[in-house]
């Protein structure tokens, strides 16, 4: 770990438009959510100073990015069960009325396959927890994304009670915000919503999809919903907030 460098993409802008370079680890169809679409490019553009990139020789191995936001206030009284799709809303809302943020959500660590297994995902969630204190904000929210849930139909309520014998989460991805000082809050329940024709999934996934009802999806956390005489399917994912403690 010695050879990686971690610091905040503000610290260098020149990694600015080398963070795609490996957006292909994420399966094909959570590219088609038209929340991330329109909002997550321009998150390094208007808040480096809480994105973070690793890199080893000048290669780019992973990298961060979180949000800042208002929480709560009159209108905010909750976090939002629209999870991820909503949080992005929120911190460009309200970038766009000049409002002063407090607190910040993580969004996305995303860590080159060859790296994988390295204890990189720990270190980054680390630095990206420095990065929004040094903002001065008190509490990072995360709406994580448990990518060790292998049984689709499992409800994330019940996921999220899975534990080890040593009592942190049985989800590996939970067990790194856990062992960072995260706490469980609660589940997300349509925390992304990405939809499209039958066309598009069969593209996205290389299934059939024609039948209607549930189809389990290589790396979703929960069944696409299908309707042939309709033409389209749906898929509402789950994440789980957890909040950290700055």
């Amino acid at each position: 770990m010695d050879e990686i460098v971690i610091t905040t993409l503000a610290e260098r802008p020149e990694y600015l438009e080398r963070m795609y370079e490996f957006a292909d680890a994420w399966p094909a169809f959570m590219h088609n959510d038209p929340i991330g679409n329109a909002f997550m490019g321009q998150v390094p553009v208007h808040f480096p100073d809480q994105c973070v990139v690793a890199t080893e020789h000048g290669e780019l191995v992973a990298h961060g990015r979180s949000i800042p936001f208002v929480f709560p206030d009159e209108h905010r009284t909750a976090l939002p069960s629209g999870g991820w799709d909503r949080v992005l809303h929120w911190g460009f809302h309200d970038l766009r009325n000049d409002r002063t943020p407090n607190v910040s959500s993580a969004l996305e660590i995303l860590i080159r396959p060859s790296h994988l297994g390295r204890g990189l995902s720990h270190d980054m969630l680390a630095a990206m927890r420095q990065a929004v204190k040094a903002k001065g904000h008190s509490v990072l929210y995360a709406p994580v994304r448990p990518n060790g849930k292998t049984d689709v139909h499992q409800p994330m309520t019940e996921y999220i009670e899975l534990l080890r014998a040593d009592g942190l989460p049985e989800d590996p991805w939970l067990r790194v915000h856990v062992k960072a000082g995260g706490k469980i809050v609660e589940v997300a329940p349509r925390s992304m919503v990405i939809a499209g024709t039958l066309d598009e999934w069969r593209e996205w996934t290389g299934l059939p999809f024609d039948t209607s009802g549930d189809v389990v999806v290589p790396k979703a956390l929960v069944p696409v919903h299908v309707d042939v005489a309709h033409n389209h399917a749906v898929y509402v994912e789950p994440n789980v907030w957890v909040r950290h403690d700055l």
